[in-house]
Order: C-alpha cells, then structure tokens, then sequence
C-alpha cells in the first residue's frame, strides 16, 4: 500500500522516535510512505533535547494558538498536491492541536483517515504549556477526531478520551508504542558501567526528555538518603530540568555519584540503558504509552513504576515490575529501597518484563502490522 503519512511535528524527541520508528516498519514490511511534515519530508536522524519552535518562543501564546490553525491551510494544499502526483491509498495522521489538513484532504480525496492519538493535548496544554483559546481548543480537537476513520490513540487510559469526544467503539483501536529490535539484543552490563566510570556500582537509571513532572527529583532525593555507598545514578537524556536536578545533586551532596549523559542517540541507547540495575519511571501522566517502559522490558531491566491504570495496562506490580502507590508519602523511596535490596527480585521481575513483551510483541514492527491490517480492513470497506 502507499501510505502518506501527515504530521506538524518538527521536534526531535521522543515524538521523533515514534514517527521515524513506525514509518521504517512500514517501510520495512513493504509498503511506500510519503511523509507529509514541516520543512524537509524528514527531519535531521539526530535528536535535540531542544523541542520547542522559534515561533512558539516569540509569539504570544494567542498568536501562536491562531497560526498552529492557520497552518493547517498550506498543509491541507501540501497533502492534496501530493494526493495528486504520489496517488496514495491512505492517509494516517499523528494528531496535533488545532492541525486539520488531514481530516480537510480525506473529505476532499475521499481516503480513508486513520488518526494516531499520543495524548490529549488540549488538556495537556492547558496544564503544562499554557492555553489561551481552551474552549476553542478542546472543540477542535473532538472534531478531528471524530472526523477519522480509525483513531489509535496509545493507551486504554487515553482511548477513554476518546470516547467521551463522541468517537464510536467501532472507530477505536489502541495501539501501545512498542520498540527497536536492537534494544533485544543480548549486551554486556558491566562494560556499559565501565564506560560511565560506574564499574562495580549498583546503578539506579533514568532515561528521556528531562522535564519537571518526570520527577526524576525522587531519585537524587533517595540517593542522598540512601546510606548505600555503592549506589549510583545514571540519567540517559537532557532537558530543561537537567540544570535544576544537577544543582540539587550538589545540594544534597551526591553529585559524584550522579552522571548525566547529555542527548544519547538512538543508535547509542540501548548500550546506555544497559547500564541500569533498576530502571526508572518516577512519575507518568494519566494517558500516555512511555516509550521508556517498552525499552526497559526488552533489555530485562528491573522496573520501578507508579501504580497508574495506564501503567497497568503493561505491567503487574510485583510480577513485570514494582509499582508504588504515588498517594502515599515515601512510596517511591520504599519501592526503590526494595529494589535496591534484592539482587534476585531485580533479575526476576527483568526476566518477566522481557518475557511479557514478547509475549503481547510490543514492537515496532508489529504495530506497523496492526496499522496494515487497519488500512486493509478500511480500503476493504470502500471497495
């Protein structure tokens, strides 16, 4: 099949791994993709902790709320010119705030929309980023979903937004993010500690995009308080917290056995997280799918993880990981003292984790077989 695929989203986190991530799959699995997007049909391979636009920095919040919308005009005209000249046969869409092309080239050309949801993101805005025109936001974003064909949004947790914008069950189809067959690959965890001046050390491991509500503070918290000398901290990743946490690590006298990586490229990650003993989630909004979770499963990491209905949906506390109850005062540190205790609780709940992974193949490549097979049962409905 010909898939043009249509997304607004110039930043190269790990919204970028998705995008690059799927698209290969699919590529992989046969199919020709034509990638409708900002600038160049694909961005640079390299990620940037950096995510925001130059426009979303200088312009006022209602300014920039008004040309998201306005955007949607030259790439509506984008996708319909090559509607014409590549003759795709569906489009999918990663949805964004105020961004209509795709449900405006579907109407005009008649190709069946399927509509991938990472989160809500008038909700999410509003809390995190700030929003000037909520309810215009929130209006616009129900109709681009329920204009879809098929809306995949990444998690049982977020598919409950969905319906309560008035999307059918029928039109709803959950899919999990999934990973890269390389973080599968068998890879030696005392020479990844090496090359982090971490030998011998029991490493305690984050990684991602550093934001405030990762709560990656916890960790640095527990470490200072830990009376464990041979404990450590290796944070995979950079953002704007990364000056905050290090200025706490210093604070509470535990700098040294802090590392911050900085950006690690895809290529590099899995021989980054293969340094981990016990691997992180500190906190997790509500809806998502994250990508970390996918990849710690496959390299057998042993998983700390709030207990959160979209969590659950992947893993068991107690059996692919432990979960703490973020309710209760200390419930992080207590789970991560735990942990850190027992070496035979961490091999067993890692083994159990790779093992369910397999188990529901939460990879990339069979997501893209779940897209295919979406795409085929709606060209079906058409013939």
């Amino acid at each position: 099949m010909k898939f043009l695929y249509s997304h607004r989203t110039r930043a190269r986190d790990g919204q970028r791994v998705h995008i690059d991530a799927l698209t290969d799959a699919l590529a992989e699995r046969g199919h020709e993709i034509f990638v409708a997007a900002p600038g160049a049909a694909r961005a640079p391979a390299n990620l940037a902790a950096k995510s925001e636009s130059w426009a979303r920095r200088a312009l006022p919040t209602a300014l920039y709320e008004c040309a998201e919308c306005g955007y949607s005009v030259p790439a509506f005209y984008r996708l319909t010119g090559m509607i014409r000249r590549d003759e795709p046969d569906i489009i999918y869409e990663r949805y964004n705030l105020f961004y209509h092309a795709g449900v405006w080239a579907s109407r005009r050309s008649g190709l069946p929309l399927i509509l991938e949801v990472n989160a809500p993101l008038a909700e999410e805005r509003a809390r995190h980023g700030g929003l000037f025109w909520k309810r215009w936001a929130r209006q616009s974003e129900e109709a681009i979903w329920r204009a879809a064909d098929i809306v995949t949004p990444v998690s049982q947790s977020l598919a409950d937004h969905v319906r309560a914008a008035g999307v059918t069950e029928e039109r709803i189809r959950v899919i999990p993010n999934g990973v890269d067959d390389q973080f599968l690959r068998a890879a030696d965890s005392e020479a990844a500690k090496a090359r982090f001046g971490l030998a011998g050390k029991l490493v305690v491991g984050f990684s991602g995009f550093l934001r405030d509500w990762h709560r990656v503070d916890r960790a640095i918290e527990w470490l200072a308080a830990s009376s464990r000398e041979d404990a450590a901290l290796l944070i995979v990743g950079d953002g704007p917290a990364r000056a905050d946490l290090e200025a706490l690590a210093r604070r509470l006298g535990v700098a040294g056995d802090c590392v911050f990586t900085g950006v690690v490229q895809r290529a590099e990650m899995p021989g980054a997280l293969e340094a981990f003993d016990i691997a992180l989630q500190p906190a997790a909004t509500g809806y998502a799918s994250p990508l970390k979770l996918f990849e710690y499963m496959a390299m057998g990491k042993a998983i700390l993880a709030p207990r959160a209905a979209n969590i659950e949906e992947i893993l068991s506390n107690a059996a692919t990981a432990m979960l703490f109850d973020e309710a209760s005062a200390g419930g992080f540190a207590k789970a991560l003292t735990t942990l850190a205790g027992d070496a035979e609780l961490r091999t067993r709940l890692g083994a159990a984790a790779r093992e369910e992974l397999l188990r529901r193949d939460y990879t990339w490549r069979a997501n893209a077989g779940r897209v295919e097979a979406i795409a085929m049962e709606l060209l079906e409905d058409r013939a």
